[in-house]
């Protein structure tokens, strides 16, 4: 899926017409909203419009033919998607790998594992995601070995890969764990959180220690508080909570999981509470969600108050599903 553009409001007839003559932003719209499409017979016409624009001579329509090919799940833009593979602009390129990975179909394999060992820096990067997706059980040992590569950001998605390959696959997981340990100390700061990232997920401490040190990170907050919660890590879950520079969402997230570890206090408590009166909905929605999970009688008032005002208008059914769970532990 792109997000370069939102969902456009575009008949079909006019989406394809804009395809093959609009102006390069309208094209890339066109093929953005051509990936939506669910009728047989339209979907059928997208397909070969979208692959007739991977050839277009503007990157951002082939980057955004890819991407929509993909979310079509048309097993007949699999040759044209490989092709793509070699496109000489690496956003393109990427979306190729993503689409490839999104079909799951197993004769896009073979082109990713070779782009994963022989390909430039960004298109290894996307190839050992896809791969996984694919065939995870025999995407493993491609994915382990592009541990070693020579660029962070592959081997932190390769990282990501091998945890969530041995996350499915028990028998893996001996193998996984000892390659990510090996590379707790890579090198690259990025490499180091997705390895410790992965690490959790097997529900492996050693990385502990580089997840704390990102809890409060605005870029990597979320993510670190969430694979600290698998640990449950209540000692720097809590440091999370408290910190003043920890960002909002994370600090919701951060109190949820510390106590559904047990951990926490009434200090805890008023983080979720107070985040329901936040002046932004997602974060409105994020405390509702993790009270869905965790709350208690505590938390019915402040729920039923925000169901009551105009901040809750938008969350009226997961305010009732929070109460109902908090109701049903009660």
């Amino acid at each position: 899926m792109s997000f370069l553009f939102p969902s456009p409001t575009i008949t079909f007839e006019a989406a394809l017409r804009d395809l093959v003559s609009g102006k390069p932003r309208s094209r890339a719209m066109a093929a953005h909203a051509l990936g939506d499409v669910t009728e047989p017979t339209e979907k059928r016409r997208a397909v070969d419009a979208l692959i007739a624009a991977l050839d277009d001579n503007h990157p951002q329509v082939r980057m955004e033919a890819c991407a929509a090919l993909g979310d079509l799940g048309e097993p007949s833009a699999l040759p044209h998607l490989i092709k793509k593979l070699d496109d000489g602009v690496a956003p393109v390129r990427q979306n190729a790998a993503i689409a490839l990975g999104t079909l799951g179909h197993p004769d896009g394999f073979e082109p990713l594992a070779t782009a994963l060992k022989d390909g430039p820096p960004d298109l290894r990067f996307q190839a050992a995601t896809s791969l996984a997706e694919i065939e995870p059980v025999r995407a493993f040992d491609h994915v382990l070995a592009a541990l070693d590569d020579r660029d962070g950001q592959v081997v932190g998605a390769a990282a990501l890969s091998v945890g969530a390959i041995a996350k499915l696959d028990e028998a893996l997981k001996p193998r996984a764990l000892s390659a990510l340990r090996a590379k707790i100390d890579h090198g690259d700061a990025s490499a180091r959180f997705d390895v410790a990232y992965a690490l959790a997920e097997l529900g492996d401490e050693g990385g502990r220690a580089v997840l704390a040190k990102a809890a409060t990170d605005v870029e990597r907050a979320w993510d670190a508080n969430s694979a600290l919660g698998e640990l449950g890590a209540t000692q720097e879950l809590a440091r999370a909570v408290s910190a003043k520079k920890t960002p909002p969402e994370a600090r919701v997230l951060a109190a949820g999981r510390l106590l559904a570890a047990g951990g926490g206090d009434d200090d805890t408590r008023g983080v979720l509470i107070d985040a329901l009166t936040d002046r932004k909905i997602h974060v409105r929605g994020l405390a509702v969600e993790q009270l869905t999970a965790v709350g208690g009688p505590w938390a019915k008032a402040p729920l039923e108050k925000l169901a009551r005002s105009g901040k809750g208008a938008d969350l009226l059914e997961a305010i009732a599903a929070a109460l109902r769970a908090i109701e049903g532990r009660s």
